[in-house]
């Protein structure tokens, strides 16, 4: 007996159902339709936390470079700089401070204080005027007092210059012209400082600042809030700062090709290669192009460079009936001759009493930590220093030296 065997129907084949491709079709709709409910969802609740932290930013509303209840604390207490009294008052028991000369210093946060009070906080365009004060009005101007005592109190007040802008979270135009004239301050200072007592200037501490005024700066011009026309200097001094560096090498080498291109960028791009080769040579005859203030960023390699010339040197010429001329070796360090047989010596390289070197392998020695002042060797960025002064090399100093 032969079994009628069931036949099942699809939803296909129903009267009327939707084909298995329509199906499909509906199944992504509905998907997609779910998908952008998602996002929106998403979108919104990350908009109103951003609202909301816009809208918790302190704004500062101090007009003046001093709130006016620091300026009465610090009065009462006489903790003010000399910088800042009232001409006339300096020798009274507690002197007055000057409203129009005295600047907010840098204090640290601490438990219980607020230090996001709109009041004691300076917007950006009386920060900017407090920058241009430091720098035109104490930095360059003559005083005197040594110019140690003149760098602490800069140093000070642009510290809470920066604090009230990233409390601000400030950005924008007046940001990146703020932090390239802390830069260019922070980069002089250590090439005239060099060689201070520890007590009066510490290079690290100066460093460490720098380099976060560096990173900061460069991430301003990532954004393109611009234009920036001074990126192609401070591109280039970043490089020749953190010579050999290679996150410096790799920042700059991930540029645009456009700003890559441009000669003081390719001039501290081949420097970079020089030092990494170790070819010091071609590195102090590069350094001969650079501007004053580019200089004073390359000069703390100068004297590592000028040590490894005399290490290659060492061993290259090393013999007894080898004589090298001491003019010859201090055209090449871009020293003068007394200096040039004062660097000889400390590294144990012989100058003999007719100005000739007798270069050794096993005589080179590397001096003592201290031995060697670094002050001493300034001679390729002093050169180039001439009339320039402390207002126009920190303000802009876009005069490059003739080749």
């Amino acid at each position: 007996m032969n079994r009628r065997r069931s036949r099942r129907i699809s939803h296909s084949q129903r009267r009327g159902a939707p084909s298995e491709g329509q199906w499909r079709q509906r199944d992504k709709e509905q998907w997609q339709g779910e998908r952008k409910a998602q996002v929106r969802q998403v979108d919104e609740e990350e908009q109103k936390p951003r609202q909301h932290e816009e809208d918790t930013v302190p704004k500062g509303t101090c007009q003046t470079m001093c709130p006016a209840q620091e300026l009465r604390d610090r009065e009462a207490q006489n903790r003010l700089h000399h910088f800042e009294m009232l001409p006339g008052t300096e020798k009274d028991r507690r002197p007055k401070g000057d409203p129009s000369r005295a600047v907010k210093e840098y204090s640290r946060p601490a438990a219980g204080k607020d230090s996001t009070k709109p009041s004691d906080l300076r917007p950006p365009p009386v920060l900017l005027k407090t920058v241009n004060y430091l720098i035109n009005d104490i930095a360059a101007a003559p005083s005197l007092y040594p110019w140690t005592e003149v760098y602490t109190f800069v140093f000070d007040r642009l510290r809470a210059v920066k604090q009230d802008m990233i409390i601000q979270r400030m950005s924008g135009l007046d940001c990146v012209v703020i932090l390239e004239r802390t830069v260019r301050f922070l980069i002089y200072a250590s090439y005239r400082l060099c060689g201070e007592p520890l007590r009066l200037y510490d290079p690290r501490i100066n460093d460490t600042h720098l380099q976060e005024y560096l990173s900061w700066l460069l991430d301003c011009y990532m954004t393109k809030t611009g234009p920036h026309p001074n990126q192609e200097e401070f591109q280039s001094l970043s490089l020749l700062y953190n010579l050999g560096s290679a996150r410096a090498m790799q920042h700059t080498m991930q540029l645009p090709l456009r700003l890559r291109s441009t000669p003081n960028i390719k001039l501290a791009l081949s420097i970079n290669q020089a030092f990494l080769e170790r070819n010091p040579v071609r590195l102090l005859r590069l350094a001969q192009k650079l501007n004053f203030l580019q200089t004073c960023a390359l000069h703390r390699h100068l004297l590592t460079c000028r040590q490894d010339l005399l290490l290659i040197y060492s061993h290259g010429y090393s013999s007894r009936n080898c004589r090298f001329p001491l003019d010859r070796l201090a055209k090449l360090l871009f020293l003068d001759a007394s200096l040039t047989a004062q660097l000889c010596r400390s590294y144990g390289v012989e100058v003999n009493k007719d100005n000739q070197i007798v270069f050794s392998k096993a005589a080179f020695t590397e001096p003592g930590q201290g031995t060697l002042h670094c002050k001493l060797y300034h001679s390729i960025a002093s050169e180039k220093q001439r009339d320039l002064t402390v207002k126009s090399i920190v303000q802009s100093c876009v005069e490059t030296n003739k080749k």
